[in-house]
C-alpha cells in the first residue's frame, strides 16, 4: 500500500497524467452518449465534468495541479474559436439571404443573455464583481474570460458559469426547441449558437450539419456582439 501510494503520489504531479485523464473522462461521456442513443441528457461533457470532478475529489487532488496537465486542451480554445470564422465564410451567401432575422434574433439572444442573468444576480443581491462575472456567460469560454477581466469580473467563476450554461442549453435545446414547433435547421442551430455557445453548437452538429454550420455563425457573432454590448448593460444595472 506504501508503495502505491508513493507511485500514485509521484503521477499525479505528472501533467500528462490528467491530460490523459481528461481525454479519457471524454471519451467515456462519448461512448455514454453513443449507448443512450445521443440523447441530448447524456451529454458527453456534463459526463465527463462529473466523472473528472468525481475523481479529483476522491484523490484529494487540487484543480491548480490538475490544470498543470489540462492547460493543453485549454490552449486548443483560442485556434477553435478562430476556426469559427470558416462556418461563417462556407455559408456566407445564406447568412447574406437570411441577413435581416439573423441580426434580429442576434440582438435579442444576445441582450437577453446578458439583461436576465444580471436581473436575476441583482434581485439576489450579488456584488458588482459576480455581476461582472456573469454578464459574458453565454460566450464561449476564451471571449467570455476575457470579457470578464475587462469588467472586473472573476475569470474562475465566469469559466463554470460558461460551462453550466453550455452544458445546460446543449441538454434542453431538441426537447425545447420541437415543444415550440421550431424546424428550420437554420433557426434551431443559430438560436443554441447564441444562446449555449461551443457545447451548443456541437450538439447542434450532433443533430444536422446546416443547424451545426449556423450554430457556428451564431455563437461566433455572439461573441464579438457581447463584448460590446456587456461593459453598457453591466453600467447601466451599477
Amino acid at each position: 500500500m506504501t508503495d502505491a501510494a508513493l507511485i500514485w503520489s509521484y503521477l499525479t504531479q505528472g501533467p500528462l497524467l490528467w491530460l490523459t485523464a481528461t481525454l479519457a473522462a471524454y471519451w467515456l461521456g462519448d461512448s455514454f452518449f453513443r449507448m443512450t442513443g445521443r440523447k441530448s441528457w447524456a451529454n458527453p461533457v456534463a459526463v465527463a465534468v462529473i466523472v473528472l470532478a468525481l475523481v479529483l475529489w476522491s484523490t484529494g487532488t487540487s484543480y491548480k495541479t490538475y490544470f498543470e496537465g489540462a492547460q493543453f486542451v485549454h490552449f486548443m480554445l483560442g485556434p477553435a474559436t478562430v476556426a469559427l470564422g470558416m462556418p461563417l465564410y462556407d455559408n456566407l451567401s445564406r447568412v447574406r439571404r437570411a441577413a435581416l432575422p439573423l441580426a434580429a434574433a442576434l440582438l435579442a439572444g444576445s441582450l437577453t443573455a446578458i439583461v436576465s442573468v444580471l436581473v436575476i444576480g441583482k434581485a439576489f443581491g450579488l456584488s458588482a464583481t459576480m455581476l461582472a462575472s456573469l454578464a459574458p456567460k453565454s460566450t464561449t469560454a476564451p471571449v467570455a474570460i476575457g470579457i470578464a477581466e475587462g469588467l472586473g469580473g472573476e475569470p474562475t467563476i465566469t469559466a463554470v458559469l460558461v460551462l453550466l450554461t453550455g452544458m445546460f442549453g446543449a441538454i434542453v435545446v431538441t426537447p425545447l426547441l420541437n415543444l415550440l414547433r421550431v424546424h428550420d435547421w437554420r433557426a434551431r442551430g443559430f438560436a443554441v449558437g447564441v444562446a449555449a455557445h461551443g457545447i451548443g453548437t456541437a450538439r447542434a452538429f450532433q443533430v444536422n450539419e446546416t443547424a451545426g454550420a449556423f450554430a457556428s455563425i451564431g455563437m461566433g457573432l455572439n461573441a464579438v456582439l457581447t463584448a460590446v454590448l456587456a461593459p453598457l448593460v453591466l453600467r447601466l444595472f451599477q
